[in-house]
């Protein structure tokens, strides 16, 4: 229907309706349109308005009283040309902006926080694909990669870990400090030399595993399905909460 293809080049319903019955009479002032339509004259008076900045009517300058005349169909074809003839002005506006911007805040360093919440049916494909990512990060700051453990994350995906500390090609020079309980330990088999881990009396009031790896911040809800997990990449939540675990580290006896 032509509504809906009108519609798809950018115009409101009422643009569409007034739009229709001016091309159907020809010549029409807006009392007659109002009628046509059902639509108020005030209304009608603002849509023409729209629809002359469009190119789709003009006014009728020879009329005593105030008529609306119909452009040529061809003239829809015609400010669409005149629209890519602008969009393509913008585009290369937009590509100096860009260069000029980005010659501007070579010096500057910001953080433009990044939060991603994934799905329990999404959770441990995310663990794979983002562990490259995450110990890039590592290697920028300290190679010391912080968190706690909760029992129920090595429970669930301790063939994540093994797979970690024993194929990851980008897991080398990073060391694992990790505060946990002994119940999460007893679950793992396998022990790593860089994965280190201290005990404190106080972990086994936590429920989520959180890990804080260069400017990632990872948490990791296990404890019940369905599993989920919010990460949040930011720089200045990154260094704040390395400094929380390092202390914490430091506090805790071996």
């Amino acid at each position: 229907m032509i509504q809906e293809t009108l519609k798809h080049l950018g115009l409101s319903e009422k643009e569409i309706q007034i739009y229709l019955v001016v091309l159907q009479y020809g010549s029409i002032g807006a009392t007659k349109i109002s009628k046509n339509t059902q639509i108020n004259r005030t209304t009608v008076y603002s849509v023409l308005k729209e629809l002359v900045a469009k190119k789709l009517i003009t006014e009728d300058l020879a009329s005593p009283i105030a008529k609306f005349v119909a452009r040529p169909p061809e003239s829809i074809e015609i400010q669409i040309k005149r629209e890519e003839e602008k969009l393509k002005t913008k585009k290369q506006w937009a590509m100096r902006a860009v260069r000029e911007l980005t010659t501007l805040t070579q010096s500057t360093k910001y953080s433009v926080p990044k939060i991603v919440f994934v799905e329990d049916e999404d959770v441990e494909d995310h663990l794979y694909k983002q562990t490259p990512y995450w110990n890039a990060s590592i290697k920028e700051r300290n190679t010391l990669w912080w968190g706690f453990q909760d029992s129920h994350f090595v429970k669930h995906y301790e063939s994540w870990i093994d797979n970690y500390w024993v194929h990851e090609p980008t897991a080398k020079g990073i060391e694992l400090r990790l505060i946990s309980d002994e119940v999460a330990e007893n679950i793992k088999g396998k022990k790593y030399s860089n994965r280190k881990i201290k005990f404190w009396d106080k972990a086994k009031n936590f429920t989520a595993t959180t890990w804080v790896m260069g400017d990632y911040v990872t948490m990791i809800f296990t404890n019940s399905r369905p599993h989920y997990l919010v990460e949040i990449c930011d720089a200045t939540l990154g260094h704040n909460m390395r400094e929380i675990f390092k202390g914490l580290w430091e506090e805790i006896s071996e």
